[in-house]
């Protein structure tokens, strides 16, 4: 794509960036087929060609976002199938990640958005706040008819049919943070304890620590890490996300420098794809720069890590599992491969669901803010899964999870709730409830 950036324009390297990004794209359109806001709403400028087309017109004229700029830059859900799909190799991520924090800095919101914007990015990453915000939600909910029917407040209404019933118990953490192996030695790594997945649902990483220390692996949970960034790098607030980030890159660094890690395990795959991008985001910081690339370089999804620790196979089990592949593991970190070859090798029958290449509508924030697009995402996601006739539901997100939750009758469970139940692990709580239970299996020793 031609452009037409000044010389003054380029010295930012900011818009030097976004310009190397623009050119590579050849209009070719392969990016539409695949994009789920253009599938669902039929609009061009709904599409990664047509916000490029924007953006490039934004930056180029060196002014600020307007409401037209704002809502279809907001109506992206980051999935990154268009990365996936386009023959150019345009860096789409990186460019809508710019256009979210130009839209942020130059654009004054309308007060109800400004609102929630600002109630989201100070209540979901802090598990306190968080958990607190919750519980206050039963006494919200009889408004939730009220809040469906005023436009602006559309999103409290949304907030507050993604909110449990109750909560579960929290993680038990020790005091010096470490879970030893409980055999032979054979690693160490760190796990990230997360924000919202902890108070959502704590069990993911109970479940992961505790199939990681029958294999011999250390883990360890710095205390006070907190969020990675990634839900408000998603909004834009560029700042608030890289405070986040510096905390939680300190924690890991004095493991690192200390007794060393092997990994940096991270069981929520929306996180995952913002750690790994850590280098980028920190690229011209001095005092970060080279300690975010280290994190980045030893962040792994927790499938990711398994598949490198080569274990046993398993009998089939006579249980069919339907495997959702998030986007942000499928697209944002290319993983396809390692959680259903783990699935199968644990014994299950894996069964992949028609257009799983589309987002079911999650996307961190977007399911609160974007209610309708992602409520039509969600039930689409829904027809496909319910063909498959599976009888549990896997997945790599606890956004993913919670969107899909209710709209689904089957139950849902992290990939590595059912590996740890496969390899020895307690059965999980979610099934008895559902009244599933599973054949038992023999665990090769390891």
């Amino acid at each position: 794509m031609q452009t037409r950036f000044s010389t003054e324009q380029l010295a930012d390297p900011r818009i030097a960036e976004a310009e190397k990004i623009i050119r590579k794209c050849v209009h070719c359109g392969f990016c539409t087929a695949t994009c789920p806001t253009y599938v669902t709403l039929g609009n061009e400028l709904d599409s990664p060609r047509g916000r490029i087309y924007l953006i490039k017109d934004m930056l180029e004229n060196g002014r600020a976002a307007d409401a037209e700029v704002a809502l279809h830059v907001d109506r992206c859900l980051s999935c990154l199938a268009c990365t996936t799909t386009c023959p150019s190799g345009v860096d789409y991520m990186h460019l809508i990640d710019q256009a979210r924090v130009h839209v942020e800095e130059t654009y004054r919101r309308p007060l109800a958005d400004r609102f929630i914007r600002a109630l989201l990015a100070r209540v979901l990453p802090y598990p306190g706040r968080f958990r607190l915000a919750v519980r206050m939600a039963t006494l919200a909910r009889p408004f939730s008819g009220l809040f469906s029917r005023i436009a602006g407040l559309k999103p409290l209404s949304a907030m507050l049919a993604l909110a449990p019933q109750a909560l579960p118990r929290r993680l038990d953490q020790p005091k010096n943070g470490l879970f030893p192996a409980q055999t032979a030695r054979r690693g160490r790594v760190a796990v990230l304890a997360g924000c919202a997945q902890s108070v959502l649902d704590p069990e993911i990483n109970r479940s992961a620590i505790a199939l990681l220390t029958r294999l011999g692996i250390d883990v360890v949970m710095p205390r006070g890490e907190g969020c990675c960034g990634a839900l408000t790098h998603h909004m834009g607030r560029e700042e608030e996300a890289k405070a986040h980030a510096r905390r939680i890159i300190d924690g890991w660094m004095a493991e690192i420098e200390g007794e060393g890690l092997d990994a940096i395990v991270i069981t929520t795959s929306g996180c995952g794809t913002v750690i790994k991008d850590y280098g980028h985001l920190f690229r011209d910081d001095p005092a970060y720069g080279e300690k975010a690339a280290r994190v980045a370089a030893l962040a792994r999804d927790v499938t990711e890590y398994l598949a490198t620790l080569e274990l046993p196979d398993l009998k089939a089990n006579g249980v069919s599992v339907a495997y959702h592949a998030a986007c942000s593991l499928q697209h944002g970190q290319k993983i396809t491969l390692q959680p259903k070859a783990l699935l199968r090798k644990a014994g299950f029958a894996v069964r992949e669901p028609a257009e799983g290449h589309l987002c079911c509508g999650s996307a961190g924030t977007y399911n609160i803010l974007q209610p309708e697009i992602a409520s039509r995402l969600r039930d689409r996601k829904a027809d496909n899964i319910r063909a498959t006739k599976a009888q549990i539901i896997a997945a790599g997100n606890i956004g993913c999870m919670t969107q899909l939750a209710g709209a689904l009758d089957v139950p849902i469970l992290h990939t590595v709730q059912l590996l740890d139940w496969a390899y020895g692990g307690e059965h999980p709580s979610f099934l008895n409830e559902k009244s599933i239970m599973l054949k038992p299996v023999e665990v090769p020793a390891t």
